[in-house]
């Protein structure tokens, strides 16, 4: 807007002091539309937090957001969904294609491969 320094710097504090700029507010509802809406993980939500210069403890709080029953719950409908819509029959590559998917999502490796285990044998 070309403005003076000054006048940036006194809106930028009145913002700030009038609780309309807050990055932990924005990073817990960032974490809660992405998870609940776009089913990613928190790998995926926090490699994008930090991509957007987020600080680390507003990152944990946000991440206090998801309830970890709910979490495993939403991994579990993922998997079992992707697992329906694979149409490969050999066992190892459709394990590998919905580990893809899920890994891209940016779901943890240890829990994607403890599911598939489960669910394709």
């Amino acid at each position: 807007m070309k403005m003076i320094p000054q006048a940036v710097d006194a809106i930028i504090v009145h913002l700030i002091e009038h609780n309309y700029l807050n990055e932990e507010r924005f990073a817990c509802a960032f974490v809660r539309g992405k998870f609940r809406i776009k089913k990613w993980g928190k790998l995926r939500l926090e490699r994008e937090l930090k991509m957007r210069e987020i600080s680390s403890y507003s990152i944990k709080k946000a991440f206090e957001e998801i309830d970890e029953s709910e979490y495993l719950k939403t991994l579990d409908h993922l998997v079992l969904k992707r697992v329906a819509q694979e149409k490969e029959k050999n066992s190892y590559k459709k394990r590998k294609k919905v580990a893809d998917y899920l890994l891209y999502r940016g779901w943890e490796s240890h829990l994607v491969y403890e599911k598939l285990l489960e669910y394709i044998k």
